[in-house]
């Protein structure tokens, strides 16, 4: 992946950029409710509170981020990479979606919601769209890069909790916590149909990468209340439900050869199926802490690779089609997975609002730190321009050349005004200090002197 230069041009060069690039097969997979009696809400929270009670591991840490850097106010819900590798969009139960430059992990924008939780983010295939699912029922449609709103499409009274394109751009396929499926038509936003049956919330959609085929999980803890179903597309017809399940279901991906379906469930395991038969062919033991908070999976676009994430502080890598376990990385309590297009960068978000990037598959963590300075105990951001296009790096990151600079960093005072550390200058305009209203741990405006 490439971070966005001065090549990158604008917006308009960007988008045509991205629609020439060619989609991978997996981009996103969504989770669901929480196991017993937990919501979304209090799953959140706990695993906030434990990644702040506990001693976060070294090799969870960013080399280049500080104590109390993060990118999201709030947990990190939702990941996706686009075609080309160069964008990283995340949904948090902040109410906001973030886009992130890759693989430098600069932050280019932040967009409020102002509707609740964001649950679920979707990147369509030319990567001209980015879809997001709210808690209050509204699946939002963005414009990339750019970010504009282009429709809010409304049809839902509760958590959309899985989101994801067709593979030809036709389709936006949502799940709803009520156990409602509903296919919207594109670019125009029509409702199609609306698919019921699915007991206990839809926590997560699958589409097949001929998309002719989407699968659907549910379920809480218990296997009473777990199913898979699948569809036909785009007439909405079920062909088939999904039985013998031990737990609900909180993850799906299909294999890019349409073979294999994986299902991760809230008792910590991933089961491998054929597909679309649903036969059983393997379960994998994907966590330790047995405590029915386990969140998502995703496959790499050549199939040859698993990651799963669970509330054990683990994000677990298997080879496929057999499921041996290759590796287990060290995290705070991993919310999120994506998976990049060349299946060699793995994003991983936390419900403590920290997102991480690995390599793969050796699993090693990029010494990136993805951080928003606003959302930031500590920490600030030096923010500069290039085509058009703003960029936020943590403080000390350098500027490359041809860079506008809107302000370097404050830093060392952690609290009063910037009057009281006025070391913001830009490399541009050297006369240039602090804007006296704004606080130490925000980016600061600079002005000319005098």
């Amino acid at each position: 992946m490439k971070s966005k230069g001065s090549s990158a041009g604008g917006p308009d060069g960007q988008k045509a950029a991205a629609r020439r690039q060619e989609a991978p097969e997996v981009y996103q997979v969504g989770r669901g409710l929480s196991g017993w009696t937990l919501s979304r809400r209090s799953l959140f929270s706990a695993a906030a509170a434990a990644v702040a009670a506990a001693a976060i591991p070294k090799r969870a840490q960013g080399a280049v981020c500080v104590s109390g850097a993060v990118a999201h106010f709030g947990g990190v819900a939702g990941l996706a990479i686009s075609p080309d590798g160069r964008l990283l969009a995340s949904a948090s139960t902040d109410a906001s979606v973030k886009l992130w430059s890759l693989p430098s992990g600069a932050l280019l924008k932040s967009i409020a919601t102002g509707a609740g939780q964001v649950w679920t983010v979707a990147i369509s295939p030319d990567g001209s769209l980015l879809a997001a699912g709210n808690a209050d029922g509204t699946v939002f449609l963005w414009s990339l890069p750019g970010g504009a709103l282009l429709q809010s499409l409304t049809g839902g009274q509760i958590d959309v909790q899985s989101i994801a394109f067709s593979p030809d751009g036709s389709l936006l396929i949502s799940g709803d916590q009520d156990g409602t499926i509903k296919l919207w038509s594109l670019p125009g936003g029509t409702l199609l149909k609306s698919l019921t049956g699915q007991s206990y919330g839809v926590n997560a959609v699958a589409i097949s990468p001929d998309g002719s085929l989407l699968a659907s999980g549910g379920g809480y803890s218990t296997a009473s209340t777990a199913s898979i179903m699948i569809w036909s597309l785009p007439d909405g017809k079920l062909r088939s439900t999904i039985t013998g399940l031990s737990s609900g279901v909180c993850g799906l991906a299909i294999s890019p050869n349409g073979q294999l379906l994986a299902c991760q469930g809230y008792d910590e395991t991933v089961q491998l199926r054929s597909f679309p038969s649903g036969a059983l062919l393997s379960t994998l033991i994907a966590g330790s802490s047995m405590n029915m908070t386990s969140f998502m999976l995703a496959i790499s676009p050549d199939g040859r690779l698993l990651a799963s994430c669970n509330s054990d502080k683990t994000i677990r890598l298997w080879s496929l089609p057999d499921g041996k376990l290759m590796n287990t990385l060290s995290t705070p309590v991993s919310t999120a997975l994506a998976i990049g297009p060349d299946g060699r960068i793995l994003a991983s978000g936390a419900g403590a609002g920290t997102i991480m990037l690995w390599s793969l598959p050796d699993g090693s963590q990029l010494p990136i730190c993805l951080m928003d300075p606003a959302a930031s105990n500590t920490g600030s951001g030096v923010t500069y321009t290039i085509g058009g296009v703003t960029y936020t790096l943590p403080c000390g990151s350098p500027m490359p050349a041809g860079a506008v600079c809107t302000c370097n960093c404050v830093t060392g005072a952690g609290s009063g005004t910037c009057s009281s550390n006025p070391s913001c200058s830009c490399v541009s305009n050297t006369g240039c200090s602090c804007n006296s209203v704004c606080t130490c741990n925000t980016i600061c405006t600079c002005i000319p002197v005098g």
